[in-house]
C-alpha cells in the first residue's frame, strides 16, 4: 500500500504498540519479534512501549485475521508462507495481503533442510536413496510444511510427515528424542552447537544466500531443478523466505502513522545496538523497506495461473 503525503507527524507518546506474533515462542518468527520489540520504540516519536502477544493457530492465519480488525498501533508478524498459500489457495486462506501495509522486513528467512547425524544421511544423494525419512509437521501452509512438501513432490524424497508439532521449538525437541529424522527450517533457529558438534547434517539449502558457518558444498535447491516450470514453481513457493521476517499493519492505518513506523523501522535495522544484539543472538539482518515488501507481494499476486496450479498441487496437501 503506498503512503500518501502527510502534513502532520504522528506521535506515539503515551501509547503502546503491540506486535502480534502468529507462531509460538521459541522459533524464528518469535525471535525476530522480540528483537524488534526491544528496539523499535527508541525510534518512534514519543518513545512508546512495545509489547508482544503470541497468537499461534492455523499456520499463523489466526493472528493475521485478528490483525484485520485491530485498532491503531498493532503490528503483525507471521509465518510468511501464508502469503503464497493465500494466493494459490484463496478458498482456504481468505486473506488478501494487498489490503495490508508493510512497515518492513528485518531479514530473509535463510532456510535449510537437515537430518540428525545418527541417521547416517550425509548429504543430498544419501537422502534421495533412503526408502523413508520422517520429518515433523505443524499446520498446512506453514513454512516447514511447504518445505517438506517440495522435498516430496518436487524433488522426489520419500518422506513421511508426523503431524501435530506446535512449531520449530517442538520439532527440535522431537529430533533430539529421535522421534523424527529431520526438519526444514530457518538457519537462525538451528542451535549453534548442533552444527558445531555435527549433531545434524545439512543436506539442502532452500535459499541461495550463504552465511557464516554454512557449508558452501551443500546444494541449493533451485540449482537442482532442470525443468524451467519446476524452477518457477520453486521460486514462487520459496518467495516467502525472501520476504522473511516481515511486519505488517491493517491497510486502514493512518498514513502519517504508517510513515512514522516505516521510518523508525528503517532507522532501527541500521542501528548499531540493534545489529549488535542480532549478531549476539545469531539472527541475520538483510532488511527490506515496507514499500519494497508491498511491491514484492503485488508481484506474487501476478503469478501466472499455470504456475499457481502446479504450486497448489505440490504444497496444498
Amino acid at each position: 500500500m503506498p503512503v500518501a503525503a502527510h502534513a502532520e507527524t504522528a506521535s506515539f507518546g503515551g501509547k503502546t504498540v503491540k506486535i502480534i506474533v502468529g507462531m509460538p515462542p521459541g522459533g524464528g518468527v518469535d525471535s525476530y519479534a522480540r528483537l524488534v520489540q526491544r528496539h523499535l520504540g527508541r525510534f518512534l516519536p514519543g518513545s512508546p512501549g512495545i509489547v508482544v502477544q503470541n497468537m499461534p493457530g492455523a499456520g499463523s492465519l489466526r493472528s493475521v485475521t485478528a490483525l484485520v480488525n485491530s485498532p491503531d498501533d498493532v503490528v503483525g508478524t507471521f509465518s510468511s508462507s501464508l502469503l503464497t498459500e493465500a494466493i494459490s489457495m484463496p478458498e482456504r486462506v481468505k486473506i488478501d495481503f494487498r489490503n495490508f501495509a508493510s512497515i518492513g522486513n528485518v531479514s530473509e528467512d535463510i532456510r535449510v533442510c537437515y537430518t540428525r547425524s545418527a541417521l547416517g544421511v550425509r548429504g543430498w544423494s544419501d537422502l534421495l536413496a533412503r526408502e523413508q525419512v520422517v520429518f515433523g509437521a505443524t499446520a498446512p501452509g506453514t513454512s516447514g510444511n511447504v518445505d517438506t512438501a517440495m522435498l516430496r513432490n518436487l524433488f522426489g524424497v520419500r518422506l513421511k510427515q508426523v503431524q501435530g508439532y506446535a512449531g520449530s521449538a517442538d520439532k527440535r525437541l522431537a529430533l533430539e528424542k529421535g522421534e523424527i529424522d529431520g526438519d526444514c527450517g530457518g538457519w537462525t533457529s538451528i542451535p549453534e552447537d548442533w552444527v558445531r558438534s555435527n549433531k545434524i547434517n545439512i543436506v539442502l539449502r532452500l535459499s541461495p544466500m550463504l552465511v557464516a558457518g554454512m557449508d558452501r558444498d551443500v546444494p541449493f535447491g533451485g540449482d537442482l531443478l532442470v525443468n524451467d516450470r519446476d524452477r518457477k514453481v520453486y521460486d514462487f513457493l520459496t518467495a516467502p523466505a525472501r520476504l522473511g521476517r516481515l511486519f505488517i499493519m491493517p491497510g486502514k492505518v493512518a498514513p502519517n502513522r504508517l510513515a512514522a513506523l516505516r521510518t523508525a523501522f528503517d532507522v532501527m535495522v541500521a542501528d548499531a545496538a540493534f545489529l549488535a544484539e542480532a549478531q549476539r543472538s545469531g539472527l541475520t539482518v538483510t532488511p527490506m523497506t515496507g514499500s519494497a515488501v508491498d511491491r514484492e507481494i503485488a508481484e506474487l499476486y501476478a503469478t501466472p495461473v499455470g504456475i499457481l496450479a502446479r504450486a497448489r498441487s505440490i504444497a496444498g496437501e
